[in-house]
């Protein structure tokens, strides 16, 4: 049954990437690396000048569900090795995301706290498009870890 166009869809994912914790952070805090491990980014800008940091603006362009799509995106959580928060300033969804980082078991363990409000991109959010985003969400979670796991092991 159709639900609510300003229906907001909330889910939390979680891995461990056999990576240093530094590393891990400094990969999934870069922007221009979204497009390698984030389904539909074709591509994302660093808008503000300087290191990426609390405050720092970024521009990433892609497609979702068959729309293509341009957001300008804040970072609101800025914590190194920590925590990494963005949430979208523009674009036809309105999305927020927290990463958290932690050392357990000899790896890195992240955490992916997202809540997503398609907005007037889709006239109507159901559970079909609430399950194709959180399966996307698992899938670019798997291939972060593939990614960051196919590279020998260093010690950064």
């Amino acid at each position: 049954m159709p639900a609510n166009k300003n229906m907001m869809i909330s889910f939390d994912l979680d891995t461990h990437i056999y990576r240093p914790l530094k590393q891990v952070f400094s990969f999934i805090a870069t922007p221009e690396n979204d497009f390698q491990w984030q389904y539909g980014t074709l591509g994302s800008t660093q808008l503000s000048k300087g290191e990426i940091g609390l405050g720092s603006l970024f521009r990433t362009r892609g497609h979702f569900m068959g729309h293509r799509i341009e957001s300008v995106y804040e970072v609101t959580e800025f914590e190194p090795n920590k925590r990494y928060g963005v949430k979208s300033l523009s674009g036809p969804i309105d999305s927020r995301t927290l990463y958290t980082f932690e050392v357990a078991e000899g790896c890195t363990r992240i955490k992916i706290t997202t809540r997503v409000s398609p907005g007037d991109l889709l006239k109507i959010v159901d559970v079909s498009v609430e399950k194709k985003v959180k399966k996307q969400s698992r899938e670019n979670l798997a291939l972060l870890k593939a990614l960051l796991e196919a590279h020998p092991m260093d010690n950064t």
